[in-house]
């Protein structure tokens, strides 16, 4: 069975289960472009080199996912390989996650330069992209699912389950070839749905870095801060996107 989504009068998509949005209010576009990938540096960081792997807490209705597909398809400097590893509890139903790309806005205007400007091509790429992921999306089980895309140049592991057990169990099985080069630390709010950003959750999020792994997040939550700092990250707070104002980033330097 499928999670439930409700889709607001705004257009926006909405948890019955953690009372709370999937995606901010500036939109779920403009928040994987501002907050993630760019938290992440991204797309330079994926430039001159074989294989990029982002992990993601909370993979929702995938569109950090298919806005990192899509800006990675129009990067003609892109890495090789683009493996993408994203941990969900409750996996929402094909449709849901087409209908959000139909409508990943609201968008800010070119005159507020606080909000990321929103490319013609990338909101006609991600529906499409959406609508490849939906052919293979089968109400996935509890357990690893992998889906590859592009000729196998884009690969997608989803771990069902516990967001906890399930890093543990993808650091037992991926060892040191599968370290993260970027980390989307994503889900409902800390407040709504504490298990996500509890120290458990992020020293397992730690175990699936390397040294220079960098990590971004719209929550900046003194727990979650603390947490990362004691893990080893260095932790920065950043100019958010409306209506939050501030976001999160992080390089992970272990001593």
């Amino acid at each position: 069975m499928s999670e439930t989504v409700a889709w607001l009068d705004d257009g926006s998509p909405h948890s019955p289960r953690f009372s709370d949005r999937y995606r901010s209010r500036s939109g779920g576009l403009a928040q994987a472009q501002a907050v993630f990938l760019a938290g992440c540096g991204l797309p330079e960081g994926w430039r001159g080199i074989t294989q990029f792997t982002v992990l993601e807490t909370g993979f929702g209705l995938g569109l950090n996912f298919l806005t990192t597909w899509a800006v990675w398809a129009a990067d003609a400097q892109r890495c090789d390989v683009l493996h993408f590893v994203s941990v969900e509890a409750y996996p929402v139903a094909a449709m849901d996650i087409v209908r959000s790309a139909l409508a990943p806005g609201p968008f800010k205007m070119a005159d507020q330069p606080e909000a990321p400007l929103v490319e013609a091509d990338l909101l006609q790429r991600l529906p499409v992209l959406a609508r490849e992921l939906s052919r293979v999306w089968r109400d996935p089980s509890p357990g690893l699912h992998r889906f590859n895309f592009a000729n196998g140049r884009v690969q997608l592991t989803l771990a069902v389950g516990d967001v906890a057990a399930m890093l543990k169990r993808l650091a037992a099985e991926v060892g040191a070839t599968g370290l993260a080069d970027a980390v989307y630390l994503d889900g409902f709010s800390p407040a709504l749905n504490p298990d996500m950003w509890s120290p458990d959750t992020l020293q397992a999020v730690a175990q699936l870095c390397h040294p220079g792994t960098r990590l971004a997040s719209y929550s900046v939550a003194h727990s979650v801060r603390q947490s990362l700092t004691e893990l080893g990250f260095r932790v920065e707070k950043h100019p958010g996107l409306p209506p939050k104002r501030q976001r999160l980033e992080a390089v992970f330097l272990p001593t």
